[in-house]
């Protein structure tokens, strides 16, 4: 092999290890809602939906403009969540029975431990027809990075 070579495959191998250490629990991967990342500070009626960071995360909350739904697992819910989440665990079999039952008409944050686990959950409401949903982007983690606050 040559050096080009080498080089190319050590950094598609580090590549593949540091997005597999993100993903945690959350190993099945789907696209998210929509790639695109909303910043802060933008008015809760004027954010479209989709991914959201957290900073504006937290203004929809503050704002009252969502139901935050928590997609983990209740072990992770236990470790420190959002203050006032529902928990849905999505690993469980009964998940879209669960979130049948949400108000479609409603508006919705979802967030799990990184993003991935989320993301499904959003496709799979979005099929339940409920589509006013925003998903936290790098979840719980960059939630808590920003030094936002966890409940327990």
């Amino acid at each position: 092999m040559n050096r080009r070579t080498t080089v190319l495959g050590a950094v598609a191998l580090s590549a593949t290890m540091l997005l597999a250490a993100c993903g945690g629990d959350d190993t099945d991967s789907s696209p998210v809602a929509d790639d695109s990342t909303v910043e802060a500070g933008v008015e809760a009626d004027a954010v479209p939906f989709g991914v959201v960071d957290p900073a504006t995360a937290m203004s929809l909350i503050e704002a009252d403009a969502v139901t935050v739904i928590d997609v983990r697992t209740p072990e992770e819910y236990a470790e420190g969540h959002v203050d006032g989440a529902t928990l849905i665990d999505f690993s469980q079999p009964d998940f879209a029975d669960r979130a049948a039952e949400l108000d479609p008409d409603g508006t919705y944050l979802v967030y799990c431990r990184s993003g991935n686990r989320s993301a499904q959950a959003v496709a799979v409401m979005a099929d339940l027809g409920i589509d006013q949903v925003y998903d936290l982007g790098g979840g719980v983690i960059a939630y808590d990075a920003a030094g936002l606050p966890l409940v327990q």
